[in-house]
């Protein structure tokens, strides 16, 4: 239990530059509370005592305002920074060092007790806004974008944007991790904006081209 308890503390120091003390961190933290919440709840789903998992996973809703489902599994390293409104459904599988930010939503699109959440895999960013929708796998080492709505399958070391979300990068090696440390965020917006650019680049390039081949064509039949 001990070793588990640091390991949720230590996640919010490698995730976050403003953690200045344990003590902060430990009272502070709405969402390492929420997190503690859910290994209690998730002990008493486990061993069928749904009221008293359910019971807890409400206090943890109401102290906290981030709602984790008692049946939902969770990893090690697990980070929910600001939590604000994150949602969490019953069937999802949450993997190791995965960080979630305020508004996120993994939730499902179907009423059948079967499993309708997602499964997110280890390393995984999922950024403020986002909605994941569905029993299917965000791949290892990816990251989804500020309020995207993804409600298909997401490739390992992707990163993910828009609504619905599409791929816009997609590497066979993982991405660089997350440097909260430096200021350094993911920033799939930026990427996507840069692919167009490039492919605007590449047709001015080809046009250019076309044009010039025009040009000498014209001169060619005049003379």
């Amino acid at each position: 239990m001990f070793p588990r308890l640091k390991s949720d503390i230590q996640a919010v120091f490698d995730r976050d530059p403003a953690a200045r003390s344990k003590l902060e961190v430990i009272f502070c933290y709405p969402g390492l509370h929420a997190v503690w919440f859910h290994r209690v709840a998730h002990w008493f789903w486990k061993h069928e005592c749904w009221f008293l998992g359910r019971f807890t996973s409400h206090l943890g809703r109401f102290f906290t305002g981030i709602e984790i489902h008692p049946g939902a599994t969770i990893g090690q390293g697990f980070f929910i920074d600001h939590g604000m409104g994150v949602v969490i459904g019953e069937t999802a599988e949450i993997g190791n060092n995965v960080t979630l930010y305020h508004g996120v939503t993994l939730g499902g699109v179907s009423w059948e007790k079967t499993k309708r959440h997602p499964t997110v895999d280890d390393n995984v960013v999922i950024g403020s806004g986002a909605k994941v929708l569905g029993p299917f796998t965000v791949g290892r080492d990816s990251k989804i974008g500020s309020n995207s709505v993804v409600v298909k399958e997401v490739p390992p070391n992707s990163t993910v944007v828009g609504i619905p979300g599409r791929v816009v990068m997609s590497t066979d090696a993982p991405q660089h991790r997350v440097d909260l440390e430096h200021g350094r965020m993911p920033d799939p917006e930026a990427k996507a904006i840069s692919c167009l650019f490039d492919q605007i680049r590449e047709l001015e390039r080809k046009y250019n081209t076309l044009a010039a081949e025009h040009e000498e064509l014209k001169k060619k039949i005049s003379g």
